[in-house]
């Protein structure tokens, strides 16, 4: 029996070291909620104040070290949730094709899942990732809005495991 192919993630033809904004989701493997301490008594009102746990520490400081690694790349905006995170990776390319000045957003996802994986000492993330070009500022909008909200509404979200 022929397995089912795997959907391709990228959009076909788009050159991902170009000048932009992009929306990333990362998961953990079998969406593994590692990232929050878990709570204790804790109802869905105190959700979004949950301290991150050590290995949510260190995506966290991964996430801050992403502009040395590349200084022309920097998150806008992010949130790290039990089992996933959000980011809006900016990447500012003025020579498109100079992929030695731009990485590409699959390089850069891959330099820090790496990173997160040596710190820990073992590999976490779920293949692959989830990502959507920002093209307008009203959607670069309801992203950002998107990610702010994203804790309140964990126990709704679609990656919703119990802690």
């Amino acid at each position: 029996m022929e397995l089912p192919r795997r959907k391709r993630q990228r959009l076909a033809g788009y050159d991902y070291s170009a000048h932009g904004a992009y929306f990333v989701t990362i998961c953990t493997d079998q969406k593994r909620p590692l990232f929050w301490d878990s709570p204790v008594g804790a109802n869905c009102v105190r959700l979004p104040a949950l301290p991150l746990s050590p290995v949510g520490r260190i995506v966290d400081a991964e996430i801050q070290r992403m502009s040395t690694v590349y200084p022309n790349v920097w998150v806008d905006k992010y949130v790290i949730m039990p089992n996933h995170i959000h980011l809006i990776v900016v990447i500012e390319n003025s020579d498109p094709g100079r992929t030695q000045f731009a990485p590409t957003l699959s390089r850069i996802i891959k330099q820090f899942k790496g990173a997160v994986t040596k710190g820990l000492g073992r590999p976490i993330w779920q293949r692959s990732f989830y990502d959507h070009v920002i093209r307008t500022q009203q959607e670069y909008l309801e992203v950002w809005a998107y990610i702010d909200g994203n804790p309140a509404k964990w126990t709704s979200d679609e990656l919703f495991s119990p802690l």
